[in-house]
């Protein structure tokens, strides 16, 4: 009998599933694995109200197959703009579904052209945020075009991050998909009210991915893939016990067609295998036991959540990810396409 490992049901604090058709060919691999997610605002147009938060939760919960109905809870966010109003942060807050609100500075990645200009302009919002205890989510890079790309997230925490976090001590902040050893180094140190997500293709990957055997759009993301430096750091962080680090795929599902052109969008796919990825890593570094900490606890514990009280079963048994996978009227490449993985989820929904 292959060897098992069963976890509380993880979440996934980080996650894209677009709307419409798309979102209903993505939202099964999620909502499969996954008890909980906080959902990404940055549609077009973006989510910039409370009513169309709860509008898109509507839908997604709409979306569910039948079996998943009571299976998965989607995390709502609102999208942080320059004109953001204080009252509408305490309309989100009383509506119960709304668990954060992101912070994208505008044109650091896609849809984020309507995000910040400048922090400055935020600053009432924070405060309101500080008082009734919401979290501020953060795509932590700055966008200044003579910052060079694999610097970006180190000068945002110079820049940006660390005054912040000095102008509003009590903010609860997630850094989200964290990739250098200065932004490790910089969780580790902060206080606990600072966290941050960790996603599979960062732990998995260095930067020479996007270029072995020729330029790889699949592995294109944002914030890009860094030195093995950087990726040992963030290996580390997660294994390490530190409960401010946890799951958070940022899965970002993109038409093969974008990709795959002269210009072609960031964002990496990984909820077909988001869990089963995970577990590789975790495994290969030595401390699977470390997994459900990391993919399970951490994250509940900081959005000041109940943890799961199902559990999921992850068998040793080798299969193969799909080369593509139907998206809409068009397909999109999973990452790891067409290889063979080592652990596989086989069961969920087990009372813990």
């Amino acid at each position: 009998m292959s060897p098992t490992l069963r976890i509380t049901r993880p979440d996934d604090f980080h996650l894209h599933l677009r709307d419409g058709a798309q979102m209903q060919a993505v939202l099964p691999f999620s909502a499969r694995q996954f008890g909980r997610a906080i959902i990404m605002p940055n549609l077009k147009p973006p989510i910039v109200t409370t009513d169309l938060a709860l509008a898109y939760r509507q839908r997604i919960l709409a979306a569910l197959p039948d079996d998943l109905n009571n299976a998965f809870e989607p995390l709502m966010t609102l999208y942080l703009t320059d004109n953001t109003k204080p009252d509408e942060i305490i309309r989100a807050k009383d509506s119960g579904s709304v668990h954060g609100v992101k912070l994208y500075p505008a044109g650091a990645t896609t849809h984020s052209d309507a995000g910040v200009t400048d922090i400055a302009r935020c600053t009432a919002v924070l405060e309101t945020m500080q008082k009734y205890n919401m979290p501020l989510l953060i795509h932590g890079e700055v966008t200044d075009p003579q910052i060079d790309i694999f610097d970006k997230e180190k000068i945002f925490i110079d820049r940006i991050l660390s005054p912040l976090t000095r102008h509003f001590p009590e903010l609860r902040i997630v850094l989200e998909h964290i990739t250098t050893q200065d932004a490790v180094a910089f969780i580790s140190d902060a206080p606990s009210n600072i966290a941050a997500t960790i996603t599979a293709h960062h732990l998995r990957y260095n930067r020479n991915a996007l270029f072995q055997g020729g330029v790889r759009p699949h592995y294109y993301c944002l914030p890009i893939l860094k030195r093995e430096v950087h990726r040992q750091a963030l290996i580390r962080a997660a294994i390490g016990g530190n409960k401010k680090f946890f799951l958070g795929t940022d899965s970002a599902p993109h038409a093969r067609s974008l990709k795959e052109n002269s210009c072609g969008c960031a964002g990496i796919f990984t909820a077909h295998a988001a869990i089963e990825l995970y577990a590789e890593t975790f495994e290969q570094a030595g401390a699977l036991d470390k997994l459900e900490p990391f993919a399970s606890l951490n994250g509940a514990d900081f959005y000041q959540l109940p943890r799961n009280k199902t559990s999921i079963t992850l068998s040793k048994t080798d299969w193969q990810i799909p080369e593509i996978i139907h998206f809409a009227s068009d397909t999109l490449v999973p990452i790891c396409a067409g290889e063979r993985l080592s652990w596989k989820m086989t069961a969920s929904a087990q009372d813990n």
